[in-house]
This record gives structure tokens, C-alpha cells and sequence, in this order.
């Protein structure tokens, strides 16, 4: 099996729209999406043996490095991919001169909170009612990793 992160470009946000659409009950827009390549961004798609199974989407500011959205499409979840994303983003937020980390994640999203427990990430604060959810709003839990 070969593992493979590419750089998104523009060219790419079209065929990651239907992984985005498939791993979030509110999805980014194609128009957001396409806002989040380049400049202080960096984004990577991941691929199995040539197909595309998820991508992550960073900002870098100074030296904080945000992620904005991390997927995997449902096909490939659960093979320890979003774990192996998740490493990539720390290793090239670290590289482009990170000192700090932050995510935020849907406080019922447990399988995603204990991936980013488990790289090291800790609660720092929580967002009230933050995320749309099917029957209201639903709190977002904001998380930060030291690098060393």
C-alpha cells in the first residue's frame, strides 16, 4: 500500500467536494473551500494506492498553525488514515516554523476527539453552541498541542 499527500490546488477542490460533503452534516462550500488554498493556507489530499481518500486543510499564522478541516471519505475510515493526516499537518505546520497548534471539533465527534487526545492535544476552552447541528447547535471544543 502506498501512502501519498499532495498539495491541493484549485484544480483539485472539485473532485474533494464529495469527501467534504460525505464527512460533514454542514459542509464547507465549494466557494469557502476554494477560499482556503494558498497564501497562509496549506492543504493536502491523501491517497491509498492512488485514490483519493481525505484531505486537511491548514492556516499558519506567525507561528500558530491552525487545522481548519481534516476528512476522510467513510469508504477508507477506520484504517488509521485521519491519524496518518493528522501527523502529516503536525510535521508541515512544524516545518513552516509552528510553535502552536489549535483544531476545534464538534464536542459529540468522540472518535476525532480521542485521535486528537491521543496526538497530544488538550482542551483549552469550549464554544458554546458553536456548530449547527441537525436539532440546534451543538458545542465545539477548542484544542491546542505544544510543539517542542
Amino acid at each position: 500500500m502506498t501512502l501519498k499527500f499532495t498539495a491541493i490546488t484549485q484544480d483539485d477542490v472539485s473532485q474533494l467536494m464529495p469527501i467534504e460533503n460525505a464527512c460533514h452534516s454542514h459542509p464547507w462550500s465549494e466557494k469557502t473551500f476554494r477560499s482556503c488554498i494558498g497564501g497562509r493556507y496549506f492543504s493536502y489530499y491523501v491517497t491509498l494506492d492512488d485514490k483519493i481518500c481525505g484531505f486537511y486543510v491548514a492556516e499558519i499564522v506567525l507561528d500558530e498553525a491552525t487545522l481548519m478541516d481534516i476528512c476522510i471519505s467513510p469508504d477508507f475510515q477506520g484504517q488509521g488514515l485521519g491519524k496518518k493526516a493528522l501527523n502529516d499537518f503536525v510535521s508541515k505546520a512544524q516545518a513552516l516554523g509552528a510553535n502552536t497548534l489549535f483544531l476545534e471539533v464538534r464536542a459529540k465527534n468522540i472518535s476525532a476527539l480521542m485521535m486528537y487526545i491521543n496526538a497530544g492535544f488538550v482542551e483549552i476552552a469550549r464554544r458554546t453552541g458553536y456548530y449547527p447541528s441537525e436539532i440546534g447547535y451543538e458545542d465545539a471544543i477548542v484544542m491546542q498541542k505544544k510543539l517542542a
